[in-house]
């Protein structure tokens, strides 16, 4: 598959990583960092991501489309990391590396309450 085209990527998603922190009693809170930006489409999950996600039991799934950068390079590291987009935040349940051709990355997410 084709990387997508600049004009069908145009909002600028943060990821961000868990940090370890604490609060001004020495309590542990949560703290989030950023660890990368780009551009992506976020749409609604059709088709089989949809079908992934209802095997996940998501409410109102995402698929974020981004072009692969060396950020998305492990999966698995992906699933621990939230995405953010004009103050929606979103959990990251998979991430797929189209074709393996490290041209295209797919996240299936679900917006968190």
């Amino acid at each position: 598959m084709a990387a997508p085209s600049a004009g069908t990527l145009g909002k600028r998603v943060t990821l961000q990583q868990r940090s370890p922190a604490v609060d001004a009693y020495g309590q542990p809170v949560e703290a989030w960092t950023d660890v990368a930006t780009f551009w992506a489409a976020i749409e609604p999950a059709s088709g089989r991501e949809f079908v992934a996600a209802q095997a996940l039991h998501l409410t109102q799934p995402v698929t974020i489309t981004a072009r692969w950068q060396p950020s998305f390079g492990s999966p698995a590291a992906l699933v621990a990391l939230r995405a953010v987009w004009n103050g929606r935040v979103f959990a990251i349940h998979s991430a797929e590396n189209e074709d393996e051709a490290n041209r295209t990355v797919r996240l299936l997410a679900s917006e968190e309450s």
